[in-house]
């Protein structure tokens, strides 16, 4: 099996390890020279964890403002200090009273576009140190409010305390802010007690394999059935197909007019399109310049 095999593993993450943990075990399991996730999950959380590896890591950054899709558990009239089950109980309120109905109309008012405070325990940094750290030291900070969106957001089971449910949001979005914030909303608080990501930039849990069976598949030689390439892993990006002059220009890095890919397709929402040749293989990520009628290269991919 060759050793630089190019392209994204989407992994179904195992609950108690961490995102760089699977990274270590995909990056062993392939022999692989580079890897890297395209969003973190907690520990405690499991579903889609997308790995990119070797020459697909330029690529990470496409995935890191995709859609996300999650099933969730939250627990009401309790609040923890980290929004999720492994805090501390700093808040306890009666629930009995609250109705179905009452938990779907709080839910529905977070749909659509909104802001959300992202939480003191997490991985954004305040001057170079993970808010988490600052937190564990009693330096907690509180980033400002910034816009996510809400694209779907259904109850599936009400057993209270327990509240299940299934969200399909922005990137950048806290499931269990969101916990904390509906809870907030019914007036008895809430934390995160389950969760799981079923979809992310288009891939769903269905595609995700078990880190078990990637080891089974590398004992069997297989690993390379486990690999989308890199030519289908930006499914969610429109495409332009290079003939032989066009991918000559840009394996030479010249600059790219409107002339030169006159049928561009339509653009994505971060204006950024793949430029594939006639075997359907990756050659380069092009934005738009619509001032300048021109492209400019995100990445190129050597043949």
């Amino acid at each position: 099996m060759p050793t630089e095999l190019d392209g994204i593993v989407v992994v179904d993450k195992p609950e108690g390890l961490s995102s760089a943990g699977v990274v270590a075990r995909v990056k062993g399991l392939f022999g692989a020279n580079k890897v890297g996730h395209t969003g973190t999950l907690d520990p405690f959380a499991t579903g889609v964890l997308i790995c990119c590896l070797n020459r697909a890591t330029r690529l990470s950054r496409f995935f890191l403002e995709g859609d996300k899709a999650y099933e969730a558990e939250m627990v009401l009239g309790r609040v923890t200090d980290t929004q999720d089950a492994t805090g501390t109980v700093i808040e306890r309120h009666p629930v009995d009273r609250l109705s179905v109905e009452q938990i779907r109309e709080a839910a529905a008012r977070f749909v659509g576009a909104t802001t959300q405070v992202p939480p003191v325990y997490s991985a954004l940094k305040h001057q170079g140190t993970p808010l988490y750290k600052l937190a564990r030291r009693g330096e907690a900070v509180e980033k400002p409010a910034r816009p996510i969106r809400i694209h779907r957001l259904d109850i599936l089971d009400v057993n209270l305390p327990a509240v299940r449910f299934s969200v399909s949001c922005s990137s950048g979005t806290y499931v269990r802010t969101l916990c904390a914030d509906i809870g907030r909303e019914l007036g008895c608080g809430g934390h995160l007690r389950r969760l799981r990501r079923t979809a992310s930039c288009g891939f769903s849990i269905h595609a995700a394999v078990g880190l078990d069976e990637l080891a089974a598949f590398r004992d069997q030689g297989r690993l390379h059935e486990a690999m989308i390439p890199m030519s289908a892993a930006l499914p969610f990006m429109p495409a332009a197909v290079a003939d032989g002059a066009l991918a000559l220009k840009i394996q030479n890095g010249v600059k790219l007019s409107a002339a030169d890919i006159p049928d561009s397709p339509r653009v994505s929402d971060k204006g950024a399109f793949k430029v594939v040749d006639a075997g359907g293989r990756l050659i380069a990520v092009l934005t738009e310049s619509p001032e300048t009628r021109s492209y400019n290269y995100c990445c190129v991919f050597s043949r």
